[in-house]
């Protein structure tokens, strides 16, 4: 199951054709939206199919003068990580945040607030010296001070696992930010109700394993659940 190509491929063009006011090329929003995110979808070819598979993500630098590059995470069975071989698989990642629904005064006049990427480039598998690193940056992505209040990774669970690299240095960013469309001579009933309603993921009450019962929430999930406005750890 091969899905691969020459590495001198051409990139696709990422301009934003439609509502191209929307692309930001500002690198603090692209850091902002991939740092609150925590799931890619990652579209490839396989077998002359396209195919879209959600992996946990994170974002970071392994110290190897590459730069920070988006981290994804896996088994070294997976498939993805066995199609990247030496010379790394074509992707394309997206990472998306709905931020609200915009009720306007038609169905064809609503719309929703998003931030959203797409990255484009070659995923290669992470070298077996810098994989560890690399997990290290996925978890504290995801589950941020967690990493001092459990042990280190066996030299086993590393092996075991895999880490894919993306560059960043191809990546389309479009935001939509702003409220409902209207004017007060545009025809439509104002009776109507329009406006905003704000969309976000938060965190709910932790439940503890049976194990752990009696045990105090930890700093980091008690970080989590403040963070997202969730639900009050008990």
């Amino acid at each position: 199951m091969s899905t691969e190509t020459s590495p001198a491929v051409p990139l696709p063009s990422l301009r934003v054709r439609r509502k191209p006011a929307r692309q930001s090329a500002d690198p603090e929003v692209l850091d902002r939206l991939l740092a609150e995110g925590s799931l890619a979808h990652v579209a490839m070819v396989r077998d002359g199919y396209p195919v879209v598979l959600p992996y946990l993500y994170g974002v970071g630098d392994l110290e190897d003068g590459l730069g920070r590059r988006l981290l994804l995470h896996g088994s070294t069975g997976g498939g993805l990580f066995l199609d990247a071989g030496p010379e790394g698989v074509p992707v394309s990642v997206a990472v998306t945040h709905l931020d609200g629904l915009v009720y306007a005064r038609s169905l064809h006049d609503s719309s929703a607030n998003y931030r959203s990427a797409m990255i484009v480039g070659r995923a290669t598998v992470v070298p077996d010296d810098r994989r560890a690193a690399a997990l290290w940056c996925v978890g504290d992505h995801l589950m941020p001070g967690r990493r001092a209040e459990v042990r280190e990774m066996t030299a086993k669970e590393v092996a075991a696992t895999q880490v894919l690299q993306v560059p960043l240095d191809s990546v389309s960013v479009k935001v939509r930010a702003g409220g409902v469309g209207e004017a007060v001579d545009d025809g439509e009933d104002h009776g109507v109700w329009a406006g905003v309603v704000p969309m976000a993921t938060t965190a709910g009450v932790p439940e503890a394993s049976p194990l752990s019962a009696g045990t105090a929430v930890p700093p980091s999930v008690r970080a989590l659940v403040a963070r997202t406005g969730g639900g009050a750890p008990v």
